[in-house]
């Protein structure tokens, strides 16, 4: 495994769309070890391969024992309403409120081929959201209401 770098905001990669992933190689295969390995060093939740520079459909969710693996994603239903701060690997240092379905339903395939729905609320469905709008060029600071640093994130 290999740590990858992440793009940081100002990137034009960040802002690109991503073709789908049409066949499980064993380069994608080796993508997901990778991202799991540098989301792991960078202490985060979520990671999007065009974060690393790869312009596929695939994004990995680590939140506390809840790991997944998505490849071609889709959100499939969404409900409710939810405002809370984000942040983001590739955007230090700022933080945003932002506005997102409160539970969400994706569809994925995992690297084994196989489909899978699995359900999110609250922050795993802000998880799901934030990391599928990498896949479409969508950073969070272009959904956030209001942005801060960390100096101001306590009063947020």
């Amino acid at each position: 495994m290999a740590l990858l770098n992440i793009l940081k905001e100002g990137d034009e990669t960040l802002r690109k769309k991503s073709r789908p992933v049409e066949e499980i190689t064993p380069r994608i295969l080796t993508l997901l070890d990778d991202m799991h390995e540098t989301l792991a060093k960078a202490e985060g939740i979520g990671l999007a391969a065009p974060q690393v520079g790869i312009l596929r459909r695939i994004v990995i969710v680590e939140i506390g024992d809840d790991k997944y693996e998505m490849i071609n994603p889709e959100i499939i239903s969404r409900r409710g309403v939810q405002k809370e701060l984000e942040a983001c690997l590739s955007v230090p240092d700022l933080y945003g409120r932002v506005k997102r379905p409160k539970f969400v339903k994706v569809r994925y395939t995992d690297r084994n081929g196989e489909t899978h729905e699995v359900e999110g609320e609250g922050l795993k469905a802000r998880c799901f959201c934030h990391e599928l709008d990498h896949l479409d060029g969508v950073l969070y600071i272009d959904r956030a209401e209001e942005t801060f640093t960390p100096d101001e994130v306590e009063d947020a």
